[in-house]
């Protein structure tokens, strides 16, 4: 038996004693013959292995790390064909999904288990030389860091398997491998800097577009794409990102490799880390130098069929006009002879030479100010932005327009609003637009009988900011079928008309960011109506806007 004993200085002793009876001729026992021997050393000995073996199987059964051991089996031929597995940890259990897997073949867990595999763990076997590699086990759709290790044994048969899940990683950098394709491929210019504006990534849209290799720009700033009288521009995006804006996408100007300068339109992120603090900025540039070369072109092109059908306006009202034209050069020769009487009476009498001469002089502005307006809308000349009184505007139209709406018989009415804050925009333009549709309106009443021909043109404040213009008439109104195409180029319900002066019109507006519509008036007619937007740093508090008039 084993027993403990505890020595004099405290020393804790393990003894192991042997013995056995000693018996005389009658059977009894006569004395008791045995030994005692020191197994302390191997009591302790025994403890460590039972810790060590305790410790081994809480590591074993705990680690995240999935772990096996197998036997490599081979054929009479020294081929590794299977393996069985011998030892298994909780987690691998987790990571492969596989149950019950101690003392099974992997052919019969997964026959279609890739030969390479057999052939790698065979070849650690062999040569004892451990092996770190990736593993896609396809049949469960799964990929694995593995490091596989001989495990000494007297047959040199059994290989340690430790492993990994990378499953995730390995599909994050399969997207992103795809992101990154999808970047590079990009037509537009996708390039990251840091806060000091030293260029990080170059795209292959960026070679493209700069003409520099990523190899030239990486680690160099910003600055080199971007022209000198802009370097402030790009500072204050700096200063924004800082911040965290985003800045949405704005035209600017930038430049190639070889000097030319590039009409771009560009987009300008934060870019942060996994904390979340900004490292960085993103930008995305599109080359649009032809698209603003085309609205160049468009432009002109409009100037151009704008003018023309001011010409073609001013053609058709050149009867009427030179009605209004005569009427002040007649006053002037009346009021100056006169003058001449009253300068040959005996006595002179100079008071009334002084009004006459007065007379004179207002009915000669008169014509300058008609011919002046005629010579405004008639001159070619590209679009000028200024601030402009609309109510003014509308009142020189008028003036020209009096005499055509006299000999058709339409009364004319205005409704301007007081106190209208200044838009911007092009006069001339925008006396085209209300020309065409005062004459339109005229021209629509012209036809019919026994109604009262009138034409009201208004101002006043529209509900979401700015002003509103509108021109109602009494004619026979629109057809509902009509009011989808009304506006486009080459409609038209008139004999003889191109069909181009709504057209005409309706892009004047937009290009002034504004927006012209038609619909019915009540009780009879038609209402065009479009709105303006204030000059810039106006502003029209919403609890002061007038709702549009009713239509």
């Amino acid at each position: 038996m084993i027993f403990r004993a505890v020595l004099p200085d405290g020393t804790l002793k393990y003894i192991l004693g042997i013995g056995h009876p000693v018996f005389n001729a009658s059977g009894d026992v006569v004395e008791f013959v045995g030994a005692a021997m020191d197994i302390t050393e191997r009591k302790r000995a025994e403890m460590e292995l039972r810790e060590s073996e305790q410790n081994y199987r809480v590591l074993f059964e705990s680690i995240d790390e999935g772990y096996c051991t197998i036997e490599v089996l081979f054929d009479q031929n020294e081929k590794p064909v299977d393996y069985r597995f011998l030892q298994i940890t909780p987690s691998f259990e987790r990571q492969t999904g596989i149950k019950n897997a101690i003392g099974r073949r992997m052919r019969e867990i997964a026959p279609q288990h890739e030969e390479h595999w057999f052939e790698i763990y065979g070849r650690i076997v062999l040569t004892g030389e451990p092996m770190r590699f990736e593993n896609e086990a396809k049949q469960l759709g799964r990929w694995y860091d593995v490091y596989a290790f001989r495990v000494e044994d007297p047959k040199h048969r059994r290989v340690g398997i430790l492993f990994n899940d990378i499953t995730e990683r390995k599909r994050a950098e399969v997207v992103g491998q795809r992101l990154a394709a999808i970047v590079d491929s990009s037509e537009d210019a996708i390039v990251s800097k840091d806060l000091n504006g030293t260029i990080e990534s170059w795209n292959g849209g960026a070679e493209r577009l700069f003409g520099y290799q990523a190899s030239e720009v990486i680690g160099k700033s910003i600055l080199m794409i971007v022209p000198p009288d802009r370097h402030d521009e790009e500072r204050g995006i700096l200063e924004r990102i800082r911040r965290g804006e985003r800045i949405k996408p704005y035209e600017t100007v930038r430049m190639r490799e070889d000097g030319s300068l590039l009409d771009i339109s560009l987009t300008v992120s934060p870019l942060r880390d996994a904390a979340g603090r900004i490292i960085g900025a993103s930008k995305i540039a599109r080359d649009i130098t032809e698209r603003k070369r085309a609205e160049a072109a468009l432009r002109h092109m409009q100037t151009e069929l704008a003018h023309a059908n001011r010409v073609a306006t001013m053609g058709q009202l050149s009867a009427s006009i030179a009605h209004e034209v005569n009427q002040p050069i007649t006053a002037a020769v009346i009021n100056a002879g006169a003058a001449l009487r009253w300068l040959g009476a005996q006595p002179p009498d100079l008071e009334e030479v002084r009004k006459a001469l007065g007379c004179i002089v207002e009915d000669g502005t008169r014509a300058g100010n008609i011919i002046g307006g005629i010579r405004a809308l008639i001159k070619k000349m590209p679009p000028r932005q200024a601030c402009l009184d609309i109510n003014e505007a509308i009142r020189e139209v008028i003036a020209l327009t009096r005499g055509e709406a006299a000999k058709t018989g339409v009364s004319v009415q205005t409704d301007l609003a007081d106190g209208l804050p200044p838009i911007c925009g092009d006069r001339v333009q925008l006396q085209q637009v209300i020309l065409n549709l005062i004459i339109n309106a005229i021209e629509a009443m012209s036809g019919i009988a026994e109604t009262p021909r009138a034409l009201l043109i208004s101002t006043g404040r529209a509900e979401q900011g700015g002003v509103f213009v509108a021109v109602r008439d009494s004619g026979p109104g629109l057809d509902p079928a009509s009011l989808e195409h009304l506006f486009n180029a080459f409609y038209t319900t008139k004999s003889g008309s191109m069909g181009m002066g709504l057209a005409i019109c309706r892009s004047i507006i937009e290009a002034h960011e504004g927006q012209l519509w038609a619909c019915a008036n009540e009780p009879r007619g038609a209402v065009f109506q479009f709105t303006l937007p204030l000059q810039r740093d106006e502003t029209l508090p919403a609890e002061h806007a007038s709702p549009m008039p009713a239509v």
